[in-house]
């Protein structure tokens, strides 16, 4: 698609600025409006946002090859390769090759979190773990084991139920050898051999290693309640 054919596909119209906006000489502002979406921009914005829609991706990566729609977005993902990370936190040091995933960090000091669930009020600090926690209110469940069928509501869960149909089991004791297919379950044998014991009885303060165990013995004090859900 050439630049005269997206042109003539979109309509212009002329927006006033706001007068009082400093380092503004033009008194009018010409923008374009996309005719699919309707949202306006500059012209050389319109450009780069109109291959969204048609999915257009001219500038390509020299490395694996992955394209992308806008030339700047080639330039950020290069970082990929050569690890550079030229965004530096300026509280713990932490590098990182996007601006974008610096300020997703920062909030990790400063405790932002600017995402709120409408069903519940619970805040996040990054929109991606908002978009996952409504998850728990929809039921929704985007990710579905192929052997099975058993669908997920994270990537993440889906990938640990895996293991049960290859019996693979990447996490192994350093002192005893055992396998076991997820890392939580390797922490929880890990401490058969170190007698850690970080779950208390509130009531007698006896101490157990797995959290199951402390709920079934919390039952004794509660006539058969648990502490833990």
């Amino acid at each position: 698609m050439n630049e005269t054919h997206l042109i003539s596909d979109l309509s212009v119209k002329t927006v006033d600025t706001d007068k009082n906006v400093e380092n503004v000489n033009e008194k009018n502002k010409k923008y374009f409006t996309c005719g699919i979406c309707g949202k306006k921009f500059c012209q050389k914005q319109l450009l780069n946002h109109y291959q969204t829609h048609t999915n257009e991706k001219p500038h390509s990566c020299a490395v694996c090859g992955k394209g992308f729609s806008r030339k700047d977005h080639v330039n950020t993902h290069y970082q990929t390769h050569t690890n550079e990370k030229p965004y530096s936190c300026d509280v713990c040091g932490k590098g990182f090759s996007h601006s974008g995933n610096l300020a997703k960090h920062y909030r990790v000091h400063t405790g932002e979190k600017p995402f709120s669930c409408d069903v519940c009020h619970k805040d996040f600090s990054q929109k991606i773990h908002l978009n996952k926690h409504l998850r728990i209110h929809t039921n929704e469940k985007p990710y579905s084991c192929d052997v099975c069928h058993k669908d997920f509501t994270r990537k993440n869960d889906l990938n640990k139920h895996l293991l049960t149909h290859t019996n693979e089991k990447p996490y192994s004791c350093e002192i005893c050898h055992k396998n076991f297919s997820q890392k939580s379950n390797l922490n929880v044998h890990f401490r058969t051999h170190t007698n850690e014991k970080p779950y208390s009885c509130d009531v007698c303060h006896k101490n157990f290693s797995q959290k199951s165990n402390l709920n079934v013995h919390f039952r004794t004090h509660t006539n058969g309640k648990t502490l833990f859900s």
